[in-house]
């Protein structure tokens, strides 16, 4: 069995973070015909998805995401490859994401006495 695991840091927040995961999930559902299912939590979010020869989770946190997934024996020769898929289509989220988000001011300078 193949293993496939990917960290991503951010800075989106869990109200963003959470925009972005559920767009992850609805992705790979209508691409890979995975299922999926969103748990909510106080501080962060779990996304489980499984279809036949794959299943794992998404953790969903204000400063990052961890993916880990276990492949079948069938799917683990394609691992490299549905793994740069993963990470092309996360990054494209987050890239999107922190486009839209608004750009952090700067402290404002304390005058000199």
């Amino acid at each position: 069995m193949a293993d496939i695991r990917i960290h991503r840091e951010h800075e989106l927040g869990l109200a963003k973070a959470r925009k972005v995961a559920a767009q992850w999930a609805e992705d790979v559902e209508k691409n890979f015909d995975m299922r999926c299912r969103y748990v909510e939590g106080d501080y962060s979010d779990t996304i489980e998805f499984t279809r036949s020869g794959v299943n794992g989770r998404l953790i969903v946190a204000p400063d990052h995401f961890d993916l880990d997934a276990k492949l079948g024996f069938l799917l683990g020769a394609f691992r490299h490859t549905i793994e740069s898929e993963i990470m092309r289509n996360l990054d494209k989220l987050l890239a999107a994401s922190a486009k839209k988000a608004p750009a952090k001011k700067a402290p404002a300078k304390k005058a000199a006495k």
